[in-house]
């Protein structure tokens, strides 16, 4: 969904890296650059990774394709259930009520050390990073209760300190949502965008939300296949098949 907008693939040690030439010197792929560990072994890189992110998702615009589900959303009853950590759905103005961030978001903090402070936002966090080594300088983001450093509330990889809280929230309400779709006799349609297999939380939650109606629509560029035949596969870009769609519907 965010590559439409100009955002970085992750996937795959190439496209990451083409997106962060210093990480290749460094022989760091997506997945050891995005550890928990580098936020006490070396703070600087961790926040040179994740404060470049920062600023770079607050200054990106979403792509029209974000404009079509909110017209969707002022006739039928809508919710995003994202593994994006960018923050872009609420940026193009889906209220934060009606977006699951199953990873977390990069605009919320947390303690590293978890000394009790809850969740807090980012918004007054700025982060200087050099773009030639990708290192933060500092002051780096520290927790306002204990003082110990910060890190983004972010579930990331062989991550066993992240604070689920506000994430969980947004599933209780997502779930609830759902059962009180389901009860109000309403067909649920699942659009699913660019969730690939890698990491198949969206595309598992995708097939449980329209296991009753099979009324799944995948749309991905590489990975597009539906299991047993329980939806329609279309293999494109996220913004032109949602235009597309939207042109279709009327």
């Amino acid at each position: 969904m965010g590559v439409d907008s100009g955002l970085p693939d992750f996937r795959g040690p190439e496209g990451f890296w083409r997106a962060y030439p210093p990480y290749r010197a460094l022989g760091l792929r997506f997945e050891e650059i995005a550890d928990p560990v580098h936020f006490a072994a070396d703070p600087e890189l961790a926040w040179g990774f994740y404060g470049h992110r920062l600023a770079l998702y607050r200054s990106t615009v979403p792509h029209v394709g974000f404009g079509v589900l909110l017209k969707w959303a002022q006739r039928i009853p809508v919710r995003v259930f994202t593994s994006n950590v960018d923050g872009q759905f609420q940026r193009a103005g889906f209220p934060d009520e009606h977006v699951t961030e199953c990873h977390g978001s990069i605009h919320f903090l947390q303690c590293t050390v978890d000394c009790g402070q809850p969740v807090w936002s980012a918004d007054a966090v700025s982060v200087e990073v050099d773009p030639v080594t990708m290192r933060a300088a500092g002051p780096l983001p520290s927790c306002p209760e204990c003082g110990a450093p910060a890190r983004p509330n972010i579930l990331m990889f062989g991550d066993l300190d992240w604070i689920a809280d506000r994430s969980a929230d947004q599933m209780r309400a997502h779930n609830t949502w759902l059962r009180e779709l389901r009860a109000s006799g309403r067909r649920l349609a699942v659009v699913e965008l660019g969730a690939g297999t890698a990491l198949p939380t969206v595309r598992r939650e995708a097939e449980r939300a329209s296991a009753a109606s099979g009324a799944l629509v995948r749309i991905n560029p590489r990975e597009p296949d539906v299991r047993h035949g329980r939806g329609v596969s279309i293999a494109a870009p996220a913004a032109a098949t949602l235009l597309a769609l939207h042109e279709l519907l009327g």
